[in-house]
């Protein structure tokens, strides 16, 4: 009931702020015209730059796998990575792409569930200490242009100040630092021991914790990952500069990296439905105060990348449609993969 109550919200979210997005006749006026003086040549660019971010996930994930001692082939991973990646794109919530393809996984590696389901947990936590890093090190370094104040501002409200954005990611960045720390430490001291069975998460520090026990062992692979990620974050950020390009935003490149984690950490926020709309209202208030990009470029930027990334995803989609994994006679509903995915993360926690 929860998750049907989050998903009808941010689905009413997502319509609001479309209707933000295209209301307004002049500002609609203003987009058709960037869209007929945009430099194609940069889209395609935009495509590479993430097809590349696809490449270097794909890497990660053979990485983590191989910690694990799955081997599959280059083709299997990818395949299996594609899938991912669309059912996280086109499902509500974010995760369900890596139910699919962990149970996917699952029925190409019998005899190693528990492996490939860190794996994949793994895989989405060195992706977020990344973000954490890159992030970090831009606010740190372009703090004082985040917040400085200008004179483009539309109007006094807060919601339109960059500087209240920034301390937004703050925030969660901040969160996400004690949450990774504190994930360490319970999982290092084994302090998951000492919680109630009831804990809320606790199948999930469990988890955590296991997964930590293991990389930290095979630190080289563990750091390879965490390269691959820091270009997976560094790519999607070219992917909208390249965007931002082809609609002749004039920005700097340092700048425009500044600006990404902003709205890369709001935009993954379960506001709306995968990003939309809030990722178009983030960049128009930080590029158009800071950069001076006109708001219908910045949204222009934010639904094009978007699409970009889209693109980039619908080929999982032919590929769960044709692949068949080894054991399998056909597709799975997805309810019976979440209460097998589920069933697995509590005999995890019973045998840690």
């Amino acid at each position: 009931m929860k998750k049907t109550l989050l998903t009808i919200l941010q689905l009413a979210v997502t319509g609001a702020l479309l209707y933000w997005v295209f209301h307004d006749p002049s500002v609609r006026a203003a987009m058709a015209v960037a869209m007929r003086e945009a430099h194609y040549r940069w889209i395609a660019a935009a495509i590479l730059a993430y097809i590349i971010v696809e490449f270097a996930a794909v890497v990660r994930w053979k990485i983590l796998l191989k910690v694990q001692g799955i081997s599959l082939s280059t083709p299997r991973i990818s395949g299996l990575f594609l899938i991912g990646m669309f059912y996280n794109q086109f499902l509500p919530g974010g995760t369900g792409g890596d139910i699919v393809k962990t149970y996917l996984l699952w029925k190409e590696t019998p005899d190693k569930k528990s492996g490939a389901l860190l794996a994949v947990l793994f895989d989405r936590m060195i992706g977020l200490i990344a973000l954490i890093v890159i992030t970090g090190v831009l606010i740190f370094l372009r703090y004082n242009w985040l917040t400085r104040e200008t004179g483009t501002r539309l109007d006094d409200n807060p919601l339109h100040n960059p500087k209240f954005y920034v301390l937004v990611v703050l925030a969660v960045f901040a969160s996400s630092v004690v949450f990774v720390a504190s994930t360490f430490l319970i999982s290092g001291f084994n302090l998951v021991r000492h919680l109630p069975n009831r804990f809320p998460g606790r199948e999930k520090l469990i988890e955590i914790g296991a997964a930590y026990h293991l990389y930290a062992r095979h630190w080289r692979a563990t750091a390879g990952a965490f390269v691959a990620s820091l270009f997976c974050h560094l790519g999607t950020f070219a992917t909208f500069l390249c965007v931002a390009y082809a609609f002749s935003a004039n920005v700097a490149v340092i700048d425009f990296f500044a600006v990404m984690p902003i709205e890369r950490t709001i935009s993954s926020l379960p506001i709306s439905f995968a990003g939309v709309g809030t990722r178009e209202f983030i960049l128009q208030v930080m590029l158009f105060n800071l950069c001076a990009v006109p708001p219908a470029v910045a949204r222009m930027i934010g639904l094009t990348g978007f699409t970009v990334i889209l693109l980039c995803c619908l080929p999982g989609g032919i590929v769960y449609f044709f692949y068949r994994p080894s054991g399998a006679t056909g597709h799975v509903k997805m309810r019976e993969m979440k209460e097998e995915f589920a069933t697995l993360e509590h005999e995890i926690s019973e045998q840690e």
